[in-house]
């Protein structure tokens, strides 16, 4: 049934171009049928007009169409509450396997009503409601799942709303080309790292990776607080790091070939907890993958670069696929 769903929910939206992060719910992208109280609501009204025509009564045939234009109503102000909404995603940060992701997704309404009751999910999750003020905006978190390392789209958001009646149902299923980074689970326990030189042995001498201090430079973003010379902030009032300088011999080395005796994911696994343990100590370091190296660094950003080139490892580019 899930695969049917999704079958569906592509042939209909075949049409509508997916968007990297903001996407406006025009008449095109809005669907609208009635609830299962708004078929009851609508068997009703047949009951009470044959009633009428029967008796031909003129109060019945009032209250008849009394009523219907009421549905009527209920029709369009639900559909009126998605109309022209911008329903925007604002990121998603990598987590670990096995975590949960938090996507951040803003509503943002340009229209001088309320839009109440809206409710936001993806495919799988129960629907999160929230409210959205006239020429206003709101923001919740939306909850993934990350069962498993890799590059994992989000796909499509389902916004609807029952507002006000409930006998109507008015949807939209935007889709998003926004990626969800998942980083290999940390191997815990993981054996110690055989720390080595690199495979083109010794080299210059490096300054800002090694142990012996070459002086100071204007801080730069990324560099780790451990690096940074507080006494000379404290003194200057300016932001300085701390330089060193040692040999390439010397540099922390995280291979792939050294951990022969376990399976792929068992490496990536044990390589993604020498890395948080290396960054965590403030000291550079390289990793080599088959067919790619990073040299060593100690800054956030390579970090993820290490951490992002594992969660790749082996995994096909959508292109390629």
């Amino acid at each position: 049934m899930g695969a049917l769903r999704r079958h569906a929910v592509a042939w209909i939206t075949r049409g509508e171009p997916a968007d990297a992060r903001r996407i406006t719910l025009t008449r095109r992208r809005i669907y609208i049928l009635p609830t299962r109280a708004g078929y009851g609501f609508g068997l009703i009204l047949i009951v009470m007009l044959l009633g009428a025509t029967n008796y031909s009564n003129s109060m019945a045939f009032a209250l008849t169409f009394l009523l219907g234009s009421l549905g009527a109503n209920a029709m369009w102000q639900t559909h009126r509450n998605l109309l022209r909404l911008e329903v925007i995603v604002e990121g998603v940060a990598p987590v670990f396997a096995g975590q949960q992701a938090s996507l951040r997704v803003a509503l943002r309404n340009p229209g001088r009503q309320d839009r109440p009751g809206i409710r936001l999910r993806t495919e799988k999750q129960v629907p999160r409601v929230i409210d959205v003020p006239a020429q206003g905006h709101a923001e919740l978190d939306i909850p993934l799942s990350a069962p498993r390392r890799g590059l994992h789209p989000i796909g499509r958001l389902r916004v609807d709303s029952q507002f006000p009646l409930g006998l109507f149902e008015a949807w939209s299923w935007p889709a998003y080309t926004t990626d969800l980074l998942v980083y290999p689970k940390p191997a815990d326990p993981a054996p110690p790292p055989p720390f080595g030189v690199a495979s083109g042995g010794k080299g210059a001498p490096v300054r800002g990776e090694g142990d012996e201090f070459a002086g100071l430079r204007k801080y730069q973003a990324g560099d780790t607080p451990g690096r940074v010379a507080w006494k000379a902030v404290a003194r200057t009032g300016r932001w300085m790091t701390r330089e060193f300088e040692a040999n390439r011999s010397d540099d922390r080395w995280l291979r792939w070939d050294d951990l022969g005796a376990y399976g792929i994911e068992q490496r990536l696994s044990i390589l993604c907890r020498w890395v948080l343990d290396a960054h965590r100590e403030g000291a550079p370091y390289g990793l080599e993958l088959p067919g790619q190296v990073l040299t060593p660094a100690a800054s956030e950003a390579h970090r993820h670069a290490c951490l992002k080139a594992l969660a790749l490892y082996a995994i096909p580019s959508r292109g390629a696929a």
